[in-house]
């Protein structure tokens, strides 16, 4: 942790929904005047698409069935770890970006599934914003949790979390729905021993909860939508949260836990705003005044 450079991480799988979080915190930073350049999860994967296609394939004929971007293995932690920690001291760090589709290709001049050029991010900037897989790991001499100010974990129960994904992927990329399987099941042994702990190192988690029928996520027709939704909020520490306030201002709200409450799903964004935007004005400002 920094008190000069602040780092908010925002740690979440592959279809969890980490990028309706990510525009939440843009408004937040927009609103508040807040210079916060951002690294993106996939800009540390080991592999390029091609690469990783062959390095999968490699390690199915080995015996590995589990080898995904899930992996530790399969991404530049400790260069994630570094980026963190450079920034926490300097207030720079290196980044570079990992190119989707024909759109960011454009904008990036970098053909789809490679990665741009290694950059220096950072600055003049207020605070750092990290969205992805591992921004909270600690394990095998790795401790990117140690860094982050703020952890915020994104946690759609996983029958949501697969339908997202396998919509997404669909619509977005073009893969079929027993593609999407395929990669979900290699995922499962990572998903279990790499993203789940992290969600134990967050300060607070945003967990999506359906209240219609998930059961089979593999034929669901369509996502379920917001107001079909429930949020559980937990706080790792309740000391210094206003729960009567925010049970107050967020309608039919009410809490479950003494470090719980739980939303209707189309007042994520009000939740998030009321809940967040103290905490990132208490970690500018100190940074602020300690420069």
């Amino acid at each position: 942790m920094s008190v000069k450079h602040p780092i908010i991480s925002v740690i979440g799988s592959s279809g969890a929904g980490t990028s309706t979080v990510k525009f939440t915190f843009d408004q937040i930073f927009r609103r508040e005047g807040f210079v916060a350049p951002s690294i993106e999860g996939d800009a540390f994967h080991r592999y390029n698409r091609a690469d990783m296609k062959a390095e999968t394939a490699r390690r199915r004929e080995a015996g590995d069935q589990t080898f995904s971007h899930f992996s530790t293995d399969a991404n530049l932690l400790s260069e994630l770890e570094s980026s963190m920690r450079s920034y926490s001291e300097t207030g720079k760090c290196r980044s570079r970006t990992y190119v989707h589709d024909e759109y960011e290709a454009e904008v990036h001049g970098t053909p789809p599934g490679y990665f741009t050029d290694w950059r220096e991010i950072g600055e003049g900037s207020d605070l750092l914003f990290y969205e992805g897989l591992h921004g909270a790991v600690k394990a095998d001499g790795i401790n990117i949790a140690g860094y982050p100010d703020l952890k915020i974990g994104v946690v759609p129960v996983i029958n949501l979390e697969w339908i997202q994904k396998i919509h997404r992927d669909r619509s977005s990329r073009g893969y079929t729905t027993e593609a999407v399987t395929d990669v979900i099941l290699r995922r499962m042994h990572a998903y279990v021993h790499v993203i789940c702990p992290q969600f134990t190192q967050t300060d607070i988690n945003f967990q999506r909860v359906p209240v219609v029928d998930t059961s089979n996520p593999f034929i669901a027709r369509w996502i379920p939508t917001a107001g079909e939704s429930l949020v559980v909020i937990r706080f790792r520490d309740p000391k210094g949260i206003d729960f009567p306030y925010l049970v107050s201002m967020i309608h039919n709200s009410w809490m479950t836990r003494a470090n719980s409450i739980v939303i209707p799903g189309d007042k994520l964004d009000i939740a998030m705003q009321l809940i967040l935007t103290p905490m990132i004005l208490r970690l500018v400002e100190r940074g602020r005044r300690s420069k």
